[in-house]
């Protein structure tokens, strides 16, 4: 009686985990490459970031966020040149963190001039800004901007041939 009620439990166990489902991920829609760098110029992102095409606008009044410039009055402060050649890919997830969450992870290059004295990064929050969509879009641009860079490996002949 034990072993049936045993081969039944674990029958009635492989039954119940085939039919689970893997974990769908989240996934947002594709955005705008062009409503992206809208975005970009509107939040004044250029104003610390620079980004091929778009030049650099120094200290510039916008209405629309409250963004206290902290460079000299030449616009001179900050720059982080965004895009480019790298040799790690910039994935979707870690452009979206960094925008969401500027203090996630910063570049070590950066570290002394991005960063206020108890380590948060300086640049703004833009959470209160920006809408979904303008989020995806702008990812959907800086996404567009980087370009894997792939080292050439040389093939040495071995000794003995």
């Amino acid at each position: 009686m034990n072993k049936v009620l045993r081969c039944l439990l674990i029958g009635l166990s492989c039954c119940l985990l085939a039919a689970c489902e893997a974990r769908k991920e989240f996934n947002l829609p594709k955005g705008d490459v062009e409503q992206g760098r809208a975005t970009f110029i509107l939040l004044q992102c250029n104003d610390c970031h620079s980004v091929a095409s778009i030049p650099k606008a120094g200290n510039r009044a916008n209405p629309l966020i409250d963004v206290e410039w902290s460079g000299d009055e030449a616009g001179d402060g900050l720059h982080v040149q965004l895009g480019g050649e790298t040799t790690r890919i910039k994935s979707y997830a870690d452009l979206l963190t960094s925008i969401v969450n500027p203090s996630h992870k910063l570049s070590r290059p950066y570290n002394t001039d991005t960063t206020t004295e108890d380590g948060k990064s300086r640049m703004r929050n833009y959470n209160d800004v920006m809408s979904v969509q303008d989020l995806i879009d702008l990812v959907a641009f800086l996404q567009d901007k980087y370009t894997v860079w792939v080292p050439e490996y040389y093939t040495y002949d071995t000794w003995p041939p």
